[in-house]
Parts: C-alpha cells; structure tokens; sequence
C-alpha cells in the first residue's frame, strides 16, 4: 500500500509542552485500549517508508517504539513548522528516495486509515506541492504532506522571516486539502486537555472502529 503514492516518511508531532494537559506527554495517554501514540503509529505505517517522531527533551523517553526521535532544530519552542522542518532534513539526510513527509499529531486518536493516500490525492488535484486535512468547517494544517523541495524554503522563514503561521507559509506555495466529514467521528479530534482525554475514550467505546 506504501508504494501507491511517492515514497513518503511518516512524522508524528510530539514536540509541544503540553500545558493545558499540566504538562507529559499527550501521545502517552490511553484511548481505547492503546496509548494515542500507538493509534497513530498505526494508522500512518501502511502508508509510509518509514516513521520517525519529532520530540524535545530526552528521546528514551520514547525508546520503547523503536523509532528515531528528532528534536526541533529552530530553538525556543517556536511552533511545529520546526518539527516539520527537522523531519525534512532528517529525511534528506536519511531517507532520500522519499520526495514527501506526512505529518500528524501525536494528540490525534482518530486518524483516518486512508490519511496519506487522501492527502496526496488531494495534492495531485490541486496541482500543487503540499497538502493538509480538513474536516467538517475546520483545517488542520499540521496534518499534511511536505515535500523535500521546500525544505530551504521553510528554512528561510522560520530563521530569517520569524515565521510562525503554517496557513501563511503554504499559501505562498499552494495547498490541496483532502476532506473528511466530521461526524459521528471527527478524525482529527486532539486531545488537549484532561476532559478531552475523558471525551475520547468516550468515543472510542461508543465506535471502536474510529
């Protein structure tokens, strides 16, 4: 299934501090039976080369996924076009045959199991090189598909520019959006504070499938 759309590595964004959850890690918390962590893993492997996790602080934290863990390289927490930026160039360094990173919260226990193949289809359409989701009314920019050829480009603007809103730097480029309705499940509920948590696994036991 991987080889359907261009070789893509898979990023899940565990980078934030977490404040309205009074800190951790949110990919750590339990939904349905697996942490939120593993319900992305699981949803983005089909899909990808490989999966690596974008994470500030110690990466043993994580070991026990088996995954590289990258942190930002812009410094000072400035948002995740730095995880994202640190993922392209791990990919450049790393995994060269892949021309795209797919991109995904690690807050998000509920990701369509068709993600990546949907966002480059909806790339493809558009004509344009990146891609995000959108559900419902709402965008989610920080689940889409970067591809390698803007790396420097990102580099720019977040080090020389101080650019920090996603929507400003894909506009300049182009975006497609892939479309998921928004009920009964929202595929990109995040889970950000403590009644969140309570709400997803609410919903986990009423559709299991999500």
């Amino acid at each position: 299934m991987a080889n359907e759309h261009p070789p893509t590595l898979g990023l899940v964004l565990a980078g934030g501090l977490a404040r309205r959850m009074g800190g951790g890690d949110k990919a750590r918390i339990r939904v349905g039976g697996a942490t939120i962590l593993e319900r992305v893993l699981a949803r983005l492997t089909p899909h990808c080369r490989a999966l690596i996790i974008n994470a500030n602080g110690d990466p043993a934290r994580f070991a026990d996924t088996g995954l590289v863990v990258i942190a930002d390289g812009v410094p000072d927490f400035v948002g995740p076009l730095a995880g994202i930026l640190a993922g392209l160039d791990w990919a450049a360094a790393n995994a060269p045959d892949c021309a795209f990173i797919a991109s995904a919260p690690g807050d998000c226990p509920f990701l369509p199991k068709d993600l990546v193949p949907r966002l480059h289809e909806a790339r493809i359409a558009a004509g344009a090189p990146l891609a995000c989701a959108r559900s419902g009314q709402w965008s989610h920019p920080v689940v889409g598909l970067w591809p390698l050829a803007l790396r420097e480009d990102l580099r720019r603007a977040l080090t020389v520019e101080g650019l920090r809103k996603i929507d400003v730097w894909t506009a300049r480029h182009g975006i497609g959006t892939a479309e998921w309705p928004d009920a009964p499940v929202d595929p990109f509920f995040n889970v950000n504070r403590p009644e969140d948590a309570a709400r997803a696994e609410a919903i986990a036991k009423q559709y299991p499938q999500a």
